[in-house]
């Protein structure tokens, strides 16, 4: 394989839902004689994507379906995607925990998971009696477990409770030792699950160190599966996006939860009334609409990093004698707000103070403009607010819209990829001589 450490070829995992029959005893037994003779199960070419989210037809769901890559030694790789998009059951396949319906795994390498809250420990057994029984599993030697055991009761800090059944063991406790399990013993990849998120943030962050330091120091092949964007994107170089059970696209982290952030949200440069959801309604405004705007190719969600971004926001005041602030929140592709902006006191409408002015009712539109060279070039989710004097009746329309910078051209760029910030002005610089 050389320097390959996993390798999947054409992985498929199919779940029965409901009884385990055809519904008919011939149907059951023409399907009991095909397996028994090594062949396919003729009832799986029925079978459907894991959609979660519509019924179906089929009693036979595909949790995984013909998946391939490739992964090399030493890479950190993150597995992200929806809930009930495959990512567990594909973990559970790489540990060997199950078997594919379909394809083969190629590993090089000793294995340690971290799965589920429990996976691989016995509760009956202390602490120091499941680090031995890991490590057995794992095919290492006493001498060699014994070599790590400080090491991994430090790190889980349960020295105290070392000699006490795991059952008694708080969730946190738990999953402190088994992290400190699959971490330190020697194996050469190391698998974890959203477990950590049990954890407290002191230990997440000392896990997200751990496993950092076993990719780039040790050299070991780290997989991990997490919600948590901003973790992934700080230890992993490459992600693979799953969904409905097959690979979306495999590719450098950036651009994986790029991509996942933004699949969620609206594509299109400008949405109405009809087209969002208002998560919380304000009594004396209602949100009308929100468009994106190019001065050089008018509406767009897509824009050059050297022009202007312009955001229109249309919305209706449904009560006279009414004082409404706009607002927006900018988030950027790990959800972290970039910025936040008003239409406050300084923006004028006539000659008095808007926010100061008493509005009639109708419909009113405010812009605001993001000057070009301002933004980082990736994508950006935009958060809507309608804010009145008394601010428990703000309006909200959460996450409703999203547009993204690019840099098509070189002009900027010193070198190729991704540049480090959440934003990336363009600044004056001068070099002379002395």
């Amino acid at each position: 394989m050389g320097n390959i450490a996993i390798k999947a070829e054409g992985i498929s995992k199919a779940y029965q839902l409901g009884e385990f029959s055809t519904g008919t005893l011939s149907r059951d037994i023409e399907r009991w004689w095909t397996m028994l003779r090594g062949k396919e199960d003729p009832f799986l070419r029925i079978g459907e994507t894991n959609d979660r989210t519509s019924k179906g037809q089929s009693d036979i769901v595909w949790s995984l379906k013909d998946i391939d890559f490739e992964i090399q030694q030493g890479d950190a790789v993150g597995i992200i995607g929806r809930n009930g998009a495959g990512k567990s059951t594909l973990l559970k396949v790489l540990s060997r925990v199950t078997t594919p319906t379909s394809g083969n795994v190629k590993i090089k390498g000793r294995i340690a998971s971290l799965l589920e809250v429990g996976t691989g420990f016995h509760p009956e057994l202390t602490g120091r009696e499941n680090i031995f029984l890991n490590g057995a599993i794992l095919g290492m030697r006493k001498t060699e477990i014994k070599k790590h055991f400080d090491a991994i009761v430090d790190f889980a800090g349960v020295e105290r409770y070392i000699d006490t059944p795991v059952k008694r063991y708080s969730s946190g406790m738990y999953v402190r030792l088994a992290f400190a399990v699959a971490a330190y013993l020697e194996s050469e990849i190391l698998i974890v699950d959203e477990v950590l998120a049990v954890g407290d943030a002191e230990f997440q962050k000392k896990c997200l160190g751990k496993m950092s330091d076993a990719s780039k120091g040790e050299g070991k092949t780290v997989l991990f599966v997490s919600h948590n964007m901003v973790a992934v994107n700080s230890l992993c170089n490459r992600s693979i996006l799953l969904k409905n059970g097959m690979i979306e696209d495999f590719d450098y982290t950036r651009l994986i939860v790029d991509k996942y952030i933004s699949s969620g949200m609206e594509s299109i440069a400008e949405v109405g009334k009809e087209e969002f959801t208002v998560t919380k309604k304000c009594s004396i405004a209602d949100f009308f609409a929100i468009r994106l705007i190019s001065r050089e190719r008018g509406v767009t969600s897509s824009f050059e990093i050297s022009e202007d971004i312009i955001i229109e926001f249309e919305y209706e005041i449904t009560q006279n004698n009414s004082i409404i602030s706009p607002s927006i929140h900018i988030l950027d592709d790990m959800e972290t707000c970039v910025l936040a902006s008003f239409n406050g006191p300084s923006a004028t409408l006539g000659v008095d103070t808007y926010y100061g002015k008493i509005l009639k009712k109708g419909r009113y539109k405010s812009t605001c403009v993001i000057p070009a060279n301002f933004l980082n070039d990736k994508t950006y989710i935009i958060s809507a607010f309608l804010v009145p004097q008394q601010i428990s009746d703000i309006g909200i329309v959460d996450k409703v819209i999203s547009f993204t910078v690019l840099e098509t051209t070189t002009v900027r760029k010193d070198y190729t990829g991704g540049w480090m910030g959440v934003v990336r002005p363009k600044m004056s610089w001068k070099t002379i001589p002395l």
